[in-house]
């Protein structure tokens, strides 16, 4: 199963200098709790985001078509095309962390992916951010159907009202 994750806000951005525009601390735990033990796939820019590296307990894919580069704890494709279809042959090998996979970003490899995905784990988040360079593609709702939502407020630790949300293709 391919799934993308991705926090967005209503404008569809998701970031501004390589960096998150919202922080949400029960988004990252969703993302944690869903990513833990399956496969990662990013761009270069969002694996050189990462505060410490590669993420623990999963499998951390780093598309670059620079065959050269090397990234600490991940695997390199240059496409993701060819991730994806390495993920396909270790599932079929039974390696457990290739049943699903999560695309994490960036917007081109989002962009993709974005056909290829069976699942969208939406957190949509009520603001509009004026600072915004990066943004998730548009997509047709129509194409998907929503499977779960779960509303949260504004609280001392969000500034903004978001809610978690999977969608299914149709």
């Amino acid at each position: 199963m391919i799934s993308i994750i991705v926090a967005i806000d209503r404008n569809n951005a998701i970031g501004a200098d390589n960096k998150l525009i919202y922080w949400l601390p029960d988004d990252l735990k969703r993302f944690k709790k869903l990513t833990t033990g399956n496969t990662i796939i990013m761009g270069r820019k969002t694996f050189e985001s990462l505060p410490k590296g590669a993420l623990p307990n999963r499998r951390n894919i780093v598309l670059s078509r620079n065959a050269e580069l090397q990234f600490p704890g991940a695997d390199t494709f240059p496409s993701l095309k060819a991730a994806l279809e390495d993920c396909r042959i270790q599932a079929e090998q039974g390696r457990e962390d290739a049943k699903e996979v999560f695309i994490i970003g960036g917007a081109s490899v989002y962009r993709q992916a974005l056909p290829l995905a069976d699942r969208l784990c939406l957190t949509e988040i009520d603001a509009t951010s004026e600072s915004a360079d990066t943004f998730f593609p548009e997509f047709a709702r129509s194409q998907w159907v929503e499977t779960f939502r779960e509303d949260h407020s504004a609280d001392e630790r969000h500034a903004y009202p978001f809610s978690f949300v999977n969608l299914e293709r149709k």
